[in-house]
């Protein structure tokens, strides 16, 4: 029988694209929509990374304003709507994705998304960002019942990706993706270019990567394959 192939699974936001741009640009539509103050990038980018409903949150709270649950709702759709219109207005892959897949693939590996975004607007940013024929999965925060940090999510990724969980590793850049692999009991690479408020050491992945230029050695260190 044919052995199945590692599997790495990827975490979107931070991780394989630098999407801050655009999250913060519809967040400040929203807001200014509402009447509120926009929230400037240096200060909008320490809020990103916990989806969508929590940056609005985030956002509301900037301006010392909370609203109902039945509110959230309205402005998330609103968010999702203005967001998947400028996927990637300025969203770019972040330095070395593309040659790291190549030297991946080349070696026989496999690739899935397992991201805490919506599982549409993560396949429409991965194809306008030209990768998601390279996915043999892209599962978001509504594909399964469960999401990160449960590892159920992980788990079930790998499976749709037909993939093995004992020759699977997660790359990603925050808390929720490091709690994420190790609830799913696989290794987990942590970049330090993502999306936390604290500092990705903190969390004590198995390895740590400054650019994608460093993952082929740090996936090698963990020896699964």
């Amino acid at each position: 029988m044919q052995e199945t192939p590692p599997l790495l699974v990827f975490d979107l936001d931070g991780t394989l694209a630098d999407t801050a741009g655009d999250l913060i640009a519809t967040l400040n539509a929203i807001l200014q929509r509402e009447g509120l103050s926009g929230v400037a990038a240096a200060e909008a980018r320490a809020m990103v990374g916990g989806g969508a409903r929590l940056l609005i949150q985030r956002g509301l709270s900037a301006n010392g304003v909370s609203v109902a649950d039945a509110r959230l709702d309205e402005l998330f759709a609103d968010f999702l709507a203005h967001y998947e219109a400028h996927i990637a207005d300025e969203t770019v892959l972040f330095p070395g994705v593309h040659a790291a897949l190549d030297r991946f693939e080349s070696a026989g590996w496999a690739f899935a998304v397992c991201t805490n975004k919506i599982e549409y607007p993560s396949v429409l940013l991965l194809n306008a960002l030209g990768v998601a024929d390279r996915f043999k999965a892209i599962c978001g925060k509504d594909t399964f019942k469960v999401s990160k940090p449960d590892g159920g999510a992980v788990l079930q990724t790998i499976a749709r990706a037909k993939g093995d969980h004992r020759r699977a590793i997660m790359v990603g850049d925050s808390k929720t993706d490091i709690d994420a692999a190790r609830n799913a009991g696989i290794p987990v690479v942590a970049v330090d270019f993502g999306y936390t408020d604290q500092p990705v050491a903190a969390f004590r992945p198995d390895r740590i990567i400054s650019h994608f230029d460093e993952l082929w050695d740090a996936v090698e260190a963990l020896r699964i394959a």
